[in-house]
């Protein structure tokens, strides 16, 4: 049984069901995700690397995660309405979408914000400012420079602690 720990990374993670019958999530974007929580106090530095398809945006979507060899880790659906997850512990409801975050990974990723982030975008639901590599949000600097030629985002979040980096490979 995969615990709370080893779904870490089984992230974006921002992560059951399906998504309310009737609507059609846009954009489908797949890859790998790599989720590495830095060590901080007690706890030890932990990683996860997962295959990950994501559908639709921050009002409605799909998140599946899988194992690197296509073993199912976790599937999470929401609407404007609630978040709904599915993992190794059974089938879980959620008010929204940063509070499965939380439960799933143990620590916020704002997967209100990974379907645009993984097009080279800044989230409309937050201020974002411009870097030199991409942009900063929501606490997060996300460097955008090898998304267009790789499929390739880097984002990371220093503060609070502890400092979380998560990496994404686009299929092509």
């Amino acid at each position: 049984m995969i615990g709370r720990r080893g779904l870490l990374g089984a992230v974006a993670l921002a992560l059951a069901g399906c998504a309310t019958p009737g609507a059609a999530p846009a954009g489908l974007r797949s890859g790998r995700l790599l989720l590495v929580v830095a060590a901080h106090g007690d706890e030890p530095r932990r990683s996860v690397s997962t295959r990950f398809e994501l559908q639709g945006d921050a009002r409605t979507g799909v998140l599946r995660l899988d194992t690197p060899l296509g073993t199912r880790l976790a599937e999470a659906s929401w609407t404007p309405t609630g978040a709904r997850l599915r993992d190794a512990s059974g089938e879980r409801t959620f008010t929204d979408l940063p509070s499965l975050a939380e439960a799933l990974l143990g620590e916020p990723l704002p997967l209100q914000a990974l379907a645009d982030w993984l097009d080279g975008r800044p989230w409309a639901g937050a201020p974002a400012q411009p870097t030199p590599e991409g942009f900063g949000q929501l606490g997060w600097q996300l460097d955008t420079s090898a998304l267009s030629a790789d499929g390739r985002l880097l984002a990371r979040r220093d503060t609070p602690a502890p400092a979380i980096e998560l990496r994404a490979a686009l299929d092509r």
